[in-house]
């Protein structure tokens, strides 16, 4: 500490932020991968949205919306499945269980790239056999459609 109370020992320490030795020639398309991430954020010097990671919160959503699917309540339960992936967006659980529900919704071309995205993550997972099975079936039905 510094010679006061509550004063910090480092307020004088300067922090260097200049670029590093030789940076352009390590990393000599990095100017261009920063131009390309600021105009696809929309601007110069836009950061890309970050979501908060929280997987005791997606752990969470992912049982409550069990428990409105359980009810039948499958508006409720894609919601609650939904926020468990802004929460933790690869959450293998959450989407298979987003699938199912999809699937009950019939909203079918959503359920399918759910299952396909579950198997994406986990292809030997524990849902991995009902995945496959609900993707065989989904495109099935379609083809069935599509022929009438």
């Amino acid at each position: 500490m510094g010679p006061e109370l509550g004063e910090s020992s480092s307020r004088d320490t300067q922090i260097d932020a200049s670029d590093p030795e030789n940076d352009a020639r390590a990393h000599p398309r990095s100017a261009e991968a920063v131009a390309e991430e600021a105009a696809a954020a929309g601007g110069a010097g836009a950061v890309g949205e970050f979501h908060p990671w929280d997987p005791h919160k997606a752990a969470k959503s992912v049982e409550v919306g069990d428990y409105y699917f359980k009810r039948k309540n499958y508006k409720a339960a894609e919601d609650r499945y939904r926020e468990a992936l802004y929460y933790k967006e690869n959450d293998a659980e959450a989407i298979f269980h987003l699938a199912v529900c999809l699937q009950k919704m019939e909203r079918s071309g959503e359920a399918l790239a759910q299952y396909e995205g579950y198997l994406k993550i986990l292809p030997y997972g524990p849902h991995a056999g009902e995945a496959q099975k609900a993707i065989e079936h989904l495109t099935a039905s379609a083809k069935a459609e599509a022929a009438k």
